[in-house]
């Protein structure tokens, strides 16, 4: 197996990232690259990884679903506030996200500070959801430990009942959303013989700095 793992190998060659094509703006630059990701096969075009660190300096990592994205405020994500990545947020704000477009052959990596949204927004944003989705977040205890699936559906079928006759749930009080705000971003587009392009863009005095890395 060890053998077959590293003899798999794939080259890369669809697209060049030049500094005409990377411009001045990352947030452009990742728009673009976003509406392309979204007209390909990709699956979940909006999935990212994000990185957080726990109290010990333990990294963790895991996949979720980018929910808005703007030049003015940042990348927007939702989730459990009491969850493992929301206690580490609350512990350490500084995070990473990872965007893989397979099809495209492009990865976007985001360095920065993450703050918690306000409320209005997360409101807005949490009465946008289906019906189901809501109820799921009242549901689950994330990341807590549970004894079998039995007790999520258990604790939604009385969910459903205790809201049946609501028609606008309210927002769990531990529900929410967070944005991302970027001080570094890095762009990615493979190339042949592995000397992939990459250009990274910093945030210093007021403004972006783009600069290409060896691969």
């Amino acid at each position: 197996m060890n053998r077959d793992l590293a003899a798999m190998r794939r080259n890369y060659a669809l697209d060049a990232l030049t500094e005409d094509k990377a411009g001045d703006c990352p947030f452009a630059l990742f728009n673009h690259w976003l509406s392309d990701a979204v007209q390909t096969e990709n699956l979940d075009p909006n999935a990212m990884t994000l990185a957080t660190v726990d109290t010990e300096g333990h990294p963790k990592a895991r996949i979720l679903l980018l929910k808005g994205f703007s030049k003015e405020k940042g990348w927007v994500f939702y989730t459990n506030y009491e969850s493992d990545k929301g206690q580490e947020l609350a512990q350490n704000p500084n995070a990473a996200l990872l965007f893989w477009w397979e099809m495209l052959e492009r990865q976007v990596r985001i360095e920065g500070q993450v703050e918690k949204l306000d409320e209005a927004e997360s409101d807005t944003y949490y009465i946008s959801r289906p019906r189901d989705s809501q109820l799921g977040a009242w549901a689950s205890e994330q990341s807590q430990v549970i004894k079998s699936r039995d007790v999520l559906t258990e604790r939604l079928s009385i969910l459903k009942e205790q809201y049946q006759q609501v028609d606008v749930l309210p927002r769990p009080p531990h529900w929410g959303g967070y944005r991302l705000v970027p001080r570094v971003i890095e762009f990615w587009q493979g190339q042949p013989s592995r000397l992939h392009d990459r250009m990274r863009y910093r945030f210093e005095d007021g403004q972006w700095t783009r600069e290409r890395l060896s691969p």
